[in-house]
Formats: C-alpha cells, sequence, structure tokens
C-alpha cells in the first residue's frame, strides 16, 4: 500500500514495522516518519534505515505539533507506552490519518485468568497499569484508531528463551500459569493488517499458549542448557504472574495474517 507510515515510538516493535514496509521497495512501499526519544536511540536506525524513503525525528516528547505530519494517506501507528499525558496530548492531531493504530496490552485484562479474546470483560475495579493502558486506547479511539492487545513480545534476540540463555531466568512458582505471547514479525504483520481498519479493537497472539514451565523445557532441550531454577510467584514482576490463555483466532481471521511464527517452537528454535 502506498501512502505514508507515521511510527509513533520506533523501538522493537516501531523498527520491525519500518522494516517490513521499506523492505518492499521504493514502487511498492509507503514512505516512513518515525519518531524516537534520543539520538542514542536514533543511530542505529539511522544506519539501518536509507533515506529518502525513512526519516528520522528525534522528540524527548511529543506534542499536537506532531500532526504537520499526517495526511489524508496517513497511516498512524502508536507503539510507545502509556504515560498518563501524551497520548491524551497528541491522539486529536491524529484524527485527519487515514487510520490510527495503537500498539496496546493485554495487560487491561489484569488478574483475568483463563482464555481471553475479545468478549472478555475488563476487570472492575481496574488496576492502576489497566487504567493506564485504558485511558490511552480510549484517546486514540476517540479519533477512529483501532487496537491491538497484544501479549508479550519477543523475537530472535529477546525474549524468554535469551534470558534462559543468559542464565537470567527464573521459573515463576511451579511454572504451572499459562503464558501467551506474540512474535514481533507477526505484530508487524497485525499492524500493518490494522491499517485497513477503524475503531476496533482486537486481542491478537499466537496459537498456542501454554504453561510457563512447557515452554521453558522445550527451550532447554532445544539449547541443550540446564532447566533454570525457581522462585516465589511474588518476587517475579507481575507480568510473569499472569495465567491467560489468549485466544487470537477472530483476529487472525479477520485481519487475514497468516503467522510465521504460530507457535513457540518456531519462534525461538535454534538456528
Amino acid at each position: 500500500m502506498t501512502g505514508r507510515l507515521l511510527i509513533l515510538g520506533c523501538g522493537y516493535t516501531g523498527s520491525a514495522v519500518a522494516r517490513r514496509v521499506l523492505a518492499a521497495g521504493p514502487v511498492q512501499g509507503q514512505r516512513v516518519i518515525a519518531t524516537v526519544r534520543s539520538e542514542e536511540s536514533a543511530s542505529p536506525l539511522r544506519a539501518e534505515f536509507p533515506a529518502p524513503r525513512f526519516t528520522l525525528l528525534v522528540a524527548p516528547t511529543l506534542d499536537a505539533g506532531i500532526g504537520e505530519h499526517v495526511t489524508p494517506d496517513t497511516h498512524v501507528v502508536i507503539a510507545f507506552p502509556p504515560d498518563g499525558a501524551t497520548d491524551a496530548r497528541i491522539a486529536p492531531a491524529l484524527a485527519a490519518a487515514r487510520a490510527i493504530t495503537y500498539v496496546s496490552s493485554t495487560g487491561v485484562y489484569g488478574g483475568r485468568t483463563g482464555k481471553i479474546d475479545a468478549d472478555t470483560p475488563l476487570p472492575d475495579p481496574p488496576s492502576a497499569r489497566s487504567l493506564r493502558i485504558l485511558d490511552a486506547e480510549r484517546a486514540y479511539r476517540a479519533v477512529g484508531a483501532s487496537v491491538l492487545r497484544c501479549p508479550g513480545i519477543y523475537g530472535a534476540k529477546r525474549g524468554l528463551h535469551m534470558r534462559i540463555l543468559r542464565g537470567e531466568h527464573r521459573i515463576p512458582g511451579d511454572g504451572s500459569r499459562t503464558l501467551s505471547r506474540i512474535h514481533v514479525e507477526d505484530l508487524a504483520s497485525f499492524i500493518l493488517a490494522a491499517g485497513s481498519t477503524r475503531g476496533e479493537t482486537y486481542v491478537i497472539g499466537d496459537r498456542e499458549p501454554a504453561r510457563h514451565i512447557d515452554v521453558v523445557r522445550w527451550v532447554c532441550e532445544e539449547y541443550g542448557v540446564p532447566l533454570p531454577g525457581s522462585v516465589p510467584w511474588e518476587e517475579v514482576h507481575e507480568t510473569l504472574r499472569a495465567d491467560r490463555c489468549v485466544d487470537a483466532s477472530f483476529a487472525i481471521e479477520k485481519l487475514g495474517v497468516e503467522l510465521l511464527f504460530p507457535t513457540y517452537r518456531e519462534g525461538m528454535k535454534r538456528d
């Protein structure tokens, strides 16, 4: 699709989207404008992505001025975490865009356990973290955005398997709680597909949520490393305490996304 792609927050996810679009070539591909917060973040992006199809804006904070880069053929992608202020400040300036996609989180479901899909009710009352994410969703949805609620994001050099290989991972409790995840390349596919929608909310992920211990055991066997020790549930980050089985089948079908990494086995396999 031709036009302009504006990526607000060109970090791990944003750069995967930019990489996908720029790889399409100058005829079929879009022009990409992206923001980062520091020159330190900008340097590797400038080295990887060529001008003139890629323009990088270094902006420690974003404000309504970002609207000058929004045209009727722009797909805006918001890929930075909510801070309680920026989203409400910039959302109105994006209203003229052809499409807006907000990368949200299944963290909005807080302590909900078991199956999570588009029909799962939100917790009432929400946690402070959930409320911050929901406020951002509302700000962007008010100007026509579609929302992608995604679980933990991983990739070839980032994620649970890499923490295990570095000796940094500890199994939460007995490892019996269910993990859901999405490979960053598949997340990029969902983001670009969402550019054809307005005002929708999708719960996304891969096709095989699995118990934490089962994923860890598979990684250890695949890479020939010992099983890490365990720690009490209360000592791990809240994202590792979740017990959610994300069902992304509706989003996969509706958006027509073909997953490159349908399970953790494809995404975490040894090269």
